[in-house]
């Protein structure tokens, strides 16, 4: 089906892993785009991205529960699987892999890969946890598909980062691209989770990219790169719209060590923030 221009839903690794070696033995690339389904407009760019660097779009969706630390957490995750089917056909994905739980996290799996050091701070500090759960189902998830090439988005920076070094540690063979992050059109960065904000919510959300915008103001037009005086204006921005803040760094963007100055080209803002007991996170490059 994946060669006929209509999308075919997979739900087995066996299957997947036949499709998949089907495309390769025609001599054909693929691109793959991980996902926890509830698609907006970010997972549609980064599918659209994908369908121009392979001649073989996938999609995989799953709620992984092993990168939740709270159960509460998970149950509350949007889904609306019928949707996404639909949006992920209209955007041109060629296969869909849409495993249960069951068939990724089999009874007695045992296995788990920690990108150890990058993945302790930060949201990982936070969650302690939550990417040891990323890096191991984005592993498994390569070795079933076995694609060219992975696109991710740059929302979530530390992700990024943290597949990227794990990519190079275990000399996977698979070019990692990024995109960059979407957003409404009020500047919130898409988010699965958007839709479980208030409108009163929605507002001191929007505080996140304010304050990121409030950082590229001041290192561009007044000079300032000392990250200090950058970082007291980012948590005023947060702190001051009733936000509750976890944490906002400025960071090397290879270690995710904090700065004492912004590196042109080679520094992150990250922010994360609970919204109306909803947890956001948005970064930028400076």
């Amino acid at each position: 089906m994946g060669f006929t221009g209509f999308m075919e839903v997979i739900q087995t690794i066996k299957q997947m892993r036949e499709a998949a070696s089907k495309v390769r033995a025609a001599g054909k690339s693929i691109a793959f785009v991980p996902t926890m389904g509830a698609f907006h407009g970010g997972h549609i760019r980064l599918m659209q991205k994908a369908k121009t660097l392979g001649d073989i779009t996938v999609v995989s969706s799953f709620v992984n529960p092993k990168q939740f630390n709270e159960k509460e957490d998970l149950n509350r995750y949007p889904r609306d699987p019928e949707r996404d089917r639909l949006k992920a056909e209209k955007a041109g994905v060629d296969y869909y892999f849409e495993p249960a739980v069951e068939e990724i996290y089999p009874p007695g799996f045992l296995t788990t890969v920690n990108v150890s050091y990058l993945s302790s701070k930060l949201e990982g500090a936070s969650r302690p946890g939550h990417f040891r759960g990323v890096t191991t189902v984005v592993l498994k998830f390569l070795n079933i598909v076995s694609p060219n090439t992975l696109v991710m988005g740059y929302k979530d920076a530390q992700q990024f980062t943290i597949i990227h070094q794990m990519i190079e540690d275990l000399a996977l063979d698979v070019h990692l691209v990024g995109v960059p992050t979407a957003r409404e059109r009020d500047g919130l960065a898409m988010s699965s989770r958007n839709v479980l904000l208030s409108p009163e919510d929605r507002d001191k959300a929007l505080s996140l990219n304010r304050a990121l915008k409030r950082v590229h103001f001041l290192v561009k037009k007044q000079g300032i790169l000392h990250t200090g005086e950058l970082l007291q204006a980012v948590r005023s921005a947060i702190n001051s719209s009733g936000a509750e803040l976890d944490y906002a760094e400025i960071v090397n963007r290879t270690t995710l060590e904090p700065v004492d100055h912004v590196m042109r080209g080679g520094t992150y803002v990250l922010v994360a923030a609970r919204v109306g007991g909803v947890r956001l996170i948005d970064s930028t490059r400076i």
